[in-house]
Order: C-alpha cells, then sequence, then structure tokens
C-alpha cells in the first residue's frame, strides 16, 4: 500500500506514540500466552535501538466503562521489560498530568506503556478531546496494532488525525500484514483459492462476494456449511443454520457460478460430546441430528482442490475443531495448506481467528506464509481491501 514505516523515520530524541496490541489473556495477574507481545518486539527494537523514547498504548479486555484490576495492562509492562532486558515504565492512566509528566521524562532509548485505554469510554467513542489528549504525547505517531485497526477508536484514528503534520507510519507488523493479505487479493499467484469455515455465513457474506470477484475456487466448511445445504434444499436435521440468510445463500450459489465447493459428506452426531457415537452421511442429514465436520470424502475432494492453490486464503475453521471427534477436518485443512507452501510454493495466509489457533495447536504456524494477528480484521480486509485507520497515514 506504499506505506511508510517507522524504519523511514528517525525517531533519535523523539518521543514516538505507538498503538500496539497487547490484547493478551491474563490469568491470576500472569500473562498466559505472550505472543501478541513477542509479535510488537521488532518494531519496538527498532524504535529504542535508534534512541527512540517510546510511548506504548495498547487495549486489554472488554472492561464497562471504567478501570478494573484485572484488565490492567501492569503485567504486561513487567512481561515486556523482561523480553527487551530493560526496564518498561508504567503509568496507571492513559492521559492527563502524571502521564505527560511520565512522557515527559523518557530519556533516549527508554520505553513508557500507558494504562489500558479502555479504562476511558473515550477511546472507543474516538472523542476528540481524549484523542488530542493523547496525540500530545508524541513527536511521532505508529500504528503497529493490525488486530483493531478495523476500528475507527481514538488510539487508531483520532491521534493520528490529530498529530498531521507530524510523521505518521506502520510498524512492521501491520507491514507484513498488508503485504500478505494485499498481495491475496489484489495481486494473488493462480489459483487463488479461498477457504472459508466458521458457524456463521451472516458473518462472511460480504467476504464471499469479494473473494467471488477474485478467487477461483471458494471451499466452503464449519455450520456455515448448513444454511448453504438448505438453500440447496437438503434436510439438515439440528444443524446449526441461520435461516433467514438461506435466500442469500441461494444467490450466492448462483452467482458463483461453480466457484464455490460445498461438502460433500459430513460427520454428525447426536450432540457435541468428547464421547458420542459420530456417524458418516452424504446428503441429507437425518432428524435428530447435527453435522459437526466435514467428511472423509470431502477432505479427500478438499485435498487435491489445495494441492492445486498458488495463493490460499483460510479464514474459519471446518468443524467444531476444540472437541476430537470433530477436529480431524480442520487439521487435514491445515495439514494440506502447510504441504501446499512446503511442496508447491504456495503464498499461504491464515486469517487470524480460530483458524489460527488451528495451526497454532498444530504446530505449523512457521509452515505456513503468514498468521494473521486479527481474525476480524483480516476477514474486513479482504472485504474492504483498506482500513481508513491506515489510509490517513504517511
Amino acid at each position: 500500500m506504499g506505506k511508510k514505516t517507522v524504519a523511514d523515520v528517525d525517531t533519535k530524541g523523539k518521543r514516538v506514540l505507538m498503538r500496539v496490541d497487547f490484547n493478551v489473556p491474563i490469568e491470576d495477574g500472569k500473562i498466559a500466552d505472550d505472543r501478541r507481545i513477542v509479535q510488537a518486539l521488532p518494531t519496538i527494537k527498532s524504535v529504542l535501538d535508534r534512541g527512540g523514547r517510546l510511548i506504548l498504548m495498547s487495549h486489554l479486555g472488554r472492561p464497562k466503562g471504567g478501570p478494573e484490576a484485572r484488565f490492567s495492562l501492569k503485567p504486561v509492562a513487567e512481561r515486556l521489560s523482561q523480553l527487551l532486558g530493560k526496564d518498561v515504565r508504567f503509568v496507571d492512566d492513559s492521559i492527563g498530568p502524571k502521564v505527560e509528566k511520565a512522557a515527559g521524562e523518557l530519556k533516549d532509548s527508554q520505553a513508557l506503556l500507558l494504562e489500558n485505554l479502555r479504562f476511558h469510554k473515550e477511546e472507543e467513542k474516538n472523542d476528540p478531546n481524549f484523542s488530542r489528549q493523547l496525540a500530545k504525547l508524541g513527536d511521532v505517531y505508529v500504528n503497529d496494532a493490525f488486530g483493531t485497526a478495523h476500528r475507527e477508536h481514538a488510539s487508531t484514528f483520532g491521534a493520528a488525525q490529530a498529530m498531521q503534520g507530524k510523521p505518521r507510519t506502520i510498524g512492521f507488523l501491520v507491514q507484513k500484514e498488508l503485504k500478505f493479505l494485499g498481495d491475496a487479493i489484489s495481486n494473488p499467484r493462480r489459483p487463488f483459492l479461498a477457504i472459508l469455515g466458521g458457524a456463521k455465513v451472516s458473518d462472511k457474506i460480504k467476504v464471499i462476494e469479494q473473494l467471488l470477484t477474485r478467487a477461483d475456487t471458494v471451499l466452503i466448511g464449519g455450520a456455515m456449511a448448513y444454511t448453504f445445504f438448505l438453500a440447496q434444499g437438503k434436510q439438515v436435521g439440528n444443524s446449526l443454520v441461520e435461516r433467514d440468510k438461506v435466500d442469500l445463500a441461494r444467490q450466492l450459489l448462483a452467482k458463483a457460478g461453480g466457484k464455490i465447493k460445498l461438502p460433500a459428506d459430513t460427520v454428525i452426531a447426536a450432540g457435541p460430546n468428547d464421547t458420542t457415537q459420530v456417524k458418516v452421511v452424504e446428503g441429507d442429514i437425518p432428524a435428530g441430528m447435527e453435522g459437526f465436520d466435514i467428511g472423509p470424502k470431502t477432505r479427500e475432494n478438499y485435498k487435491a482442490e489445495i494441492a492445486r492453490g498458488r495463493t490460499i486464503v483460510w479464514n474459519g475453521p471446518m468443524g467444531m475443531f476444540e472437541k476430537k471427534p470433530f477436529a480431524e477436518g480442520t487439521g487435514v485443512i491445515a495439514q494440506a495448506v502447510a504441504d501446499a507452501t512446503a511442496k508447491n510454493g504456495a503464498v499461504s495466509v491464515i486469517g487470524g481467528g480460530d483458524s489460527a489457533a488451528a495451526v497454532e495447536q498444530m504446530g505449523l504456524a512457521d509452515k505456513v506464509s503468514h498468521v494473521s494477528t486479527g481474525g476480524g480484521a483480516s476477514l474486513e480486509f479482504l472485504e474492504k481491501g483498506h482500513f481508513s485507520t491506515l489510509d490517513i497515514l504517511d
């Protein structure tokens, strides 16, 4: 997208206000998974190594309109200090005199983490005054939080807007996301294959419509497949469906001209238990039964399609993969995408969320080209091709 990165700015002696995504799971005051912090390190180190005075801001969780101790970013400051091997200061607010004083006292190559932005309801409202108070803290603005880039909040949009005339750039994490997702939709190597799963067609309608104009084939799995089955006149038993979206699914199938591939068989059971008896059916799903995964014939069909792909974008699991009896479909797809990448040189992009969790669980995250850091953000980017929060940057 031709955006400047933080590497294009001389940060020495300058206060660099950086939006990061430190929305990490915290249990009993300890960070359970620090991947999001680790992913931000290259951009953070670039600023500090070049003498920048770094002010980091992030949200964490969904606090209800005010400070909540369990959503404090203090444990993140401690973990970041360990990862960097240097002290990261912490201030227990994100705007105001105390914050301005802490930012003003920073010396070259020092870092400060602000408290959770969402302790102020003005953050999500993109409040102009809150935005200006954030903007006042920095000489340079950097957005390295792709997972929140689809939201026009104060820290992602208003503050950057208020810093017009100062350098406003992206970090290396956002640069990587834009490269892989941007290339996939604007300049894909062909055949371009999209794999879409998850529960709801409604979550992915606009993405499917966009992908039908760009992709060569769209493979459908997960519970969203059952809404398409209904649109074809099939019986779906007790499977999760969106009855109000059946007409839309029918229109998508008509518009697709054969590009959309649906499961040939389904793993069914009476309920989603780890010990449940499972069966495989082709065609109709009997009354009293539910579909929970793609069947063995579908796995083979989809594997063959994936092996042909040269650009592969995958968003959403093939079934209820967190339950052992229904994990195989998602596992087979994950392995097939990894194999296409390693053996055929395919460019593979995993679109965050549950599909990212699946490849992580299987130890395949480093066997694909890119695992997106934003589930909802990556879907929206595939749909729109740009974000207003990034459009306003240099």
